[in-house]
């Protein structure tokens, strides 16, 4: 008779979920999964070992897993195939099903020899040839590679730990708002379209950022926190791409890093798997409509050590430079000295379109006074009285955003500007269905996973800025 318990694993293991052409598929959320689904073992009967049964804490089986790091590799060249990953250790095995307790306290189990795995032991007796299979515990160490099936048990002890939760602090109206900023979200990626103003990550005198305010907000009846894949400034705005699950967020971190590491192979590629494009409002007009920017870039001290910049560098003087490529687009320009561009950056370095347009296309973006400082200074701000006085109406009637976020004034009408610098579109591969189809079949091929066209709309004063060179 088959055990109850496993009926109900495998039927919690194949959920379902309906797809945008209407058919019921099957998907695993491995993770969750896993951790919500531990028992302890508390019948002597059914223990391996008898003794002291009630004090083991059992994992699931294990099964080998995706390779996120490969996977994301495949898919950014266009491999038809990927692997499994070989090299799980018990460690990893236990902190994937296990994600609440902290690394330090797992660590310490194994040190103190305190996590065991169940093997079997298979007797062949001579009375009618007989086979008895005995089911024993063994210590196993961290880095002791998980085989196929393989369950590990903890003191069951590890409840009376205190574990790392991600406690909402946030308010009813903080949440609602965290939440109104997502765009799309499927098992293993949410997208949000970041507001200027807050930063991604935290930091000193940062009291609050996007990632921990994700980890209260966005992981809904995941188990994890929303993983951070890539980065935006903090002025900046627009799509933010995060990993719901640690192995979609290796695949997502393995895309970018491919993305930069083999820009120059991407140049003439139209099909690249991770497109982003951002629009930007300029000072001036490029002497192109369009072109390739190739200057690479790198770190220099300033204030006699007390801040720094990134600028253009000489690759053959300095070792530390970063090789940085970026395509732009003339959107639209004005008579009024103004310029809108969309700009492809092709590799992801820190400041990389910042520093472009003001060093080498001779455009810095409106608000930047960090690479454009001069020719704001020297830049004639022109008035607005129809559209300044409208917009000063509409900011006064307008509510005050939570976490103290000004998202309404900085634009051209208006005296202090906002940095115009926002990642409208991003086309990047479908994680869930390629992590989906490979968990299915190993032998998917990885170069028909379809894309995902993200698009955010601009934030109020870059909308306001726009409607007012279009008038």
């Amino acid at each position: 008779m088959v055990n109850p318990g496993i009926l109900h694993l495998v039927k919690l293991l194949y959920t379902t979920s309906t797809t945008t052409r209407g058919r019921v598929r099957p998907y695993i959320s491995v993770i969750y999964v896993l951790r919500s689904h531990y028992t302890t073992r508390n019948d002597p009967k059914k223990d391996p070992n008898n003794n002291n049964s009630s004090k083991w804490f059992t994992l699931p089986p294990f099964t080998p897993s995706v390779n996120g790091a490969e996977l994301g590799k495949a898919i950014s060249c266009s491999r038809a195939k990927t692997k499994a990953d070989a090299t799980t250790t018990a460690l990893k095995w236990v902190l994937r099903c296990c994600p609440e307790l902290p690394r330090s306290l797992v660590q310490k189990l194994f040190r103190l020899r305190q996590v065991r795995r169940e093997f079997s032991d298979i007797e062949i007796t001579n009375v009618g040839a007989e086979v008895r299979q005995e089911r024993k515990l063994k210590r196993v160490a961290a880095k002791d590679s998980m085989n196929n099936g393989d369950r590990i048990f903890l003191p069951v002890t590890v409840h009376e730990f205190p574990v790392e939760k991600h406690n909402c602090h946030c308010n009813e109206e903080e949440v609602n708002f965290i939440r109104s900023l997502v765009l799309y979200k499927d098992p293993a990626i949410i997208v949000v379209n970041k507001p200027p103003g807050m930063p991604v990550q935290g930091g000193i005198r940062i009291k609050q950022s996007l990632d921990e305010l994700a980890a209260s907000c966005l992981s809904y009846d995941y188990s994890e926190p929303p993983r951070l894949v890539h980065r935006l400034d903090r002025d900046s705005s627009g799509i933010l791409v995060m990993g719901r699950t640690q192995t979609s967020a290796t695949v997502l971190h393995s895309i970018f890093r491919e993305k930069t590491s083999g820009a120059k192979d991407d140049i003439d590629n139209a099909g690249r798997v991770l497109q982003r494009k951002y629009w930007a409002l300029v000072i001036g007009s490029p002497r192109r409509p369009k072109g390739l920017i190739s200057a690479p870039l790198g770190k220099v001290v300033v204030d006699n050590g007390k801040s720094d910049r990134i600028t253009i560098v000489d690759k053959a003087q300095n070792m530390s430079a970063q090789h940085a490529l970026t395509e732009y687009q003339v959107i639209r320009s004005s008579c009024h000295g103004y310029t809108w561009l969309e700009l492809s950056p092709l590799t992801g370095r820190k400041h990389q379109l910042r520093v472009h347009c003001a060093e080498v296309l001779g455009t810095p973006i409106v608000g930047d006074l960090k690479y454009g400082w001069q020719t704001h200074r020297k830049w004639k701000h022109l008035p607005w009285p129809n559209v300044e006085n409208k917009s000063n109406e509409n900011l006064g009637k307008g509510k005050i955003s939570p976490f103290g976020l000004d998202l309404e004034s900085g634009s051209i009408s208006e005296k202090h500007l906002r940095l115009h610098l926002h990642c409208k579109q991003m086309i990047l591969p479908n994680v869930s269905r390629a992590l989906e189809n490979v968990e299915l079949s190993s032998d998917y091929d990885l170069s028909e996973v379809e894309s995902l066209e993200l698009v955010a709309p601009l934030p109020s004063f870059m909308q306001r800025s726009w409607d007012i060179l279009n008038s």
